[in-house]
């Protein structure tokens, strides 16, 4: 009887001794590609924090929408379905912190000192804040540079967009855009651009140059204009309950894991567009066009609206303050 006792104790250590040594385990679920700056960081950061920790932490990363797309990832975050996000900042107006729509703003960042300015200062460090109500902690601002206008006819002036459906993302600041410029918005998850604009459903889109050549829509689209009138960024998040539960020595390793990953991902991203849309001109399948100094004077001149308009909905302080920054 002491014999079986001792084995039942032995047995339960043993028990205990495993499951004190199971990884914690990080989903990290994103919509893009795996070779796009956004998917490139999150494998950096998943090896960086898998070494930092000893492997104590796990990250699985899961790309292109594999468990989530748009629209419910944010709300898979806020259950605990997943740990950790990297939306686009435009995801954040519907979830009810509207600030975050300033980045949507067209031309309102004239470079990336501007934006890094923003980011990386006290106005970045107050929105990410403006997160935790939501059960949502912000670690960090990852960067996917400037966007590109494409469709099946050239894009030159404001003008040209005229009746054309564009794709956007959800967003009221964009959807304002779309309709300055005369043509009609639709929301479409990320996922479905490709097959939307192969069949006609949607005219063009707008995107930065690495996600447009990795999800393939310079196929299904003749013409670009290099406009850099809008930008694209993700804060990476994770689920407060989950990041606050962790051990201090753990938080602390995730942390600098991120930071490395983030300098690593601004390394990468302008590089990565630049490459990008060299090789969508390569494929010979779609012509390129750079607005003149003269051009984006007018596409500047048709968008400014857009930031008066907004004023009631993001704050006009705000935007005074990013416009405040981006002068520097």
């Amino acid at each position: 009887m002491k014999l079986k006792t001792a084995l039942l104790v032995l047995s339960a250590a043993l028990s205990f001794n495993v499951y004190a040594q199971a990884p914690i385990v990080i989903k990290f679920s994103h919509v893009v590609a795996t070779d796009t700056p956004k998917g490139q960081a999150a494998e950096r950061f998943k090896q960086l924090a898998e070494k930092a920790t000893n492997g104590r932490v796990k990250v699985e990363v899961y790309p292109n929408s594999q468990l989530y797309k748009d629209k419910e990832e944010l709300e898979a975050l806020q259950l605990g379905a997943v740990q950790m996000l990297a939306p686009s900042l435009a995801k954040f107006g519907p979830l009810g912190v509207k600030e975050f729509e300033a980045f949507d703003l067209p031309y309102i960042f004239p470079s990336k000192t501007a934006l890094y300015n923003v980011t990386e200062g006290e106005i970045g460090k107050s929105l990410l804040k403006k997160l935790e109500p939501k059960g949502i902690t912000g670690l960090a601002f990852w960067d996917n540079g400037f966007k590109v206008m494409s469709a099946n006819k050239p894009l030159r002036n404001p003008s040209d967009f005229k009746g054309l459906k564009m794709r956007i993302q959800s967003s009221k600041v964009l959807d304002a855009q779309m309709r300055a410029l005369g043509a009609n918005p639709q929301v479409l998850a990320f996922s479905e651009v490709y097959q939307a604009l192969q069949t006609g459903v949607v005219d063009g889109t707008e995107n930065p140059p690495s996600n447009m050549y990795t999800q393939k829509m310079h196929e299904v689209q003749k013409y670009v204009t290099v406009s850099n009138h809008g930008y694209l960024g993700y804060a990476v998040i994770v689920n407060k309950k989950f990041w606050d539960g962790l051990p201090p020595d753990i938080r602390a390793a995730l942390d600098k894991a991120m930071k490395d990953a983030t300098t690593f991902e601004k390394a990468i991203a302008q590089r990565d567009n630049d490459l990008a849309l060299d090789a969508i001109k390569k494929t010979g399948k779609t012509e390129i066009y750079t607005l003149s100094v003269k051009e984006q004077a007018e596409w500047r001149k048709a968008l400014l609206p857009v930031q008066q308009s907004m004023e009631g909905r993001i704050g006009k302080d705000l935007i005074s303050a990013i416009n405040k920054e981006a002068a520097k």
